[in-house]
């Protein structure tokens, strides 16, 4: 009985794994990609490219990714299309992101010339990335914060007529579109209604704070279908034990026992949920509380009246009453506990190899070799590219062994016990 009971929750488990692969199906990114990320200063401020990074790391730990950025403080469309060849195809991207708009509609009123501008030179880089086989996330630009600056009240409206055609541009080069205007717009006029004065994604109006970084990725990652799950577990603690009454998905338990007030488990995640930092938390209202980005959880049923302990490695996280832990929880944006400890430790150490990345584009990558130093230099620099990548990658498998799963133990115990 009891082997039939394994044989019928690795079937749980094999069936909740092939809908995840599903989910991953549809979003834009894959296992093995080498994704750079194109932009101006906004995407140079490495705010929400790292904060894609840290999504993709902690969800997919197997998947093998390199992550290279491109952007130009004060860059347009333009520019991106002029260093398209050198700054992008050249670094053999297989994915890349494009987010241009900012500084092309000129902070102002609409300019139809400079839109002009703006779109020949998007739809000069999609036909090289096309032509490349590159898949090609287009983005239009984060909305600006009209309650920071004034200027911004009509610079707002003028965003959304200069990007309304991105949509059909992309779609005519098989791009995929993320509106991130529209999210970030919707946003942050809630966050006007609600009087969130102490809210600001962008400390300007335009570029990122911190927070505004999360802002862009939410936005981002949700426009190009990134799956909402980390990992699920549900119990039905009357039947629990044995691998029974017990449904997962991402994730194995083991170990299951029923303790004098509660359960407990070993839970074993293919993935880690995203480290929510302090001040990212004001935030997390408008950004849905993440529940399509960084579902981590837990359901309990069959649980006595009152309140209950959730701990992590002996280390209490969160509590919740019976009728909450039966309805399920979401420990996804808990910022303490060893889950939380492991995924920070993650985003520490891909912001350290970020500050490679970006020496790397500076210095090297973008470095003008002087007539009189040619010959010298036409062989240097291909060299110096190449020394980097290998202190990148040495870099960027150090983070792989950081996100790699760690069987925890879970214990939903009576408060107080």
């Amino acid at each position: 009985m009891q082997r039939l009971v394994r044989c019928l929750v690795t079937s749980v488990i094999l069936f909740a794994g092939a809908l995840s692969a599903r989910a991953a199906d549809d979003f834009f990114f894959k296992a093995n990609d080498r994704v750079l990320f194109l932009g101006d200063s906004i995407t140079e401020q490495y705010q929400y490219s790292t904060d894609i990074e840290l999504y993709l790391t902690t969800r997919f730990p197997t998947w093998n990714l390199t992550f290279l950025n491109a952007g130009i403080s004060g860059d347009r469309a333009q520019g991106g299309k002029g260093r398209f060849k050198d700054h992008v195809l050249a670094e053999k991207p297989t994915a890349i992101t494009i987010n241009f708009g900012m500084n092309d509609a000129g902070y102002g009123d609409f300019n139809a010339e400079l839109q002009k501008q703006f779109i020949e030179g998007t739809e000069a880089m999609l036909t090289m990335a096309k032509g490349a086989g590159l898949r090609v996330g287009l983005v239009s630009p984060n909305a600006v914060d009209r309650r920071v600056q004034e200027r911004f009240k009509l610079y707002l409206e003028t965003q959304k007529t200069f990007y309304a055609p991105l949509s059909e541009l992309a779609a005519k080069h098989g791009a995929t579109f993320a509106d991130q205007y529209a999210i970030t717009r919707g946003a942050l006029e809630r966050m006007e209604v609600d009087g969130a004065k102490t809210v600001i994604p962008f400390g300007d109006g335009f570029h990122t704070s911190s927070n505004g970084g999360l802002f862009m990725a939410h936005a981002i990652l949700t426009g190009l279908k990134a799956p909402s799950l980390v990992s699920h577990v549900g119990i039905d603690a009357a039947a629990f034990g044995a691998g029974a009454g017990s449904k997962v998905q991402g994730c194995a338990i083991s170990k299951e026992a029923k303790t004098e007030s509660g359960v407990a488990f070993e839970r074993l995640d293919q993935a880690l949920p995203l480290p929510i930092q302090n001040d990212w938390v004001s935030l997390l209202p408008y950004v849905n509380n993440l529940k399509d980005l960084n579902r981590y959880e837990l359901a309990v049923t069959g649980l006595s009246t009152g309140k209950y302990a959730i701990k992590i490695d002996g280390v209490e996280v969160a509590s919740h009453t019976a009728d909450e832990l039966a309805a399920g929880v979401n420990l996804g944006n808990v910022n303490k506990g060893p889950v939380f400890d492991q995924a920070q430790k993650v985003f520490a150490a891909i912001n350290a190899k970020n500050g490679i990345v970006h020496q790397r584009f500076r210095g090297v990558v973008m470095a003008n070799i002087p007539d009189w130093l040619a010959d010298v230099g036409a062989e240097r620099k291909p060299k110096e590219l190449a020394k980097r990548l290998v202190l990148i990658a040495a870099k960027q498998a150090e983070i792989y062994q950081l996100a790699k799963p760690v069987s925890r133990r879970f214990e939903v115990v009576k408060a107080g016990n």
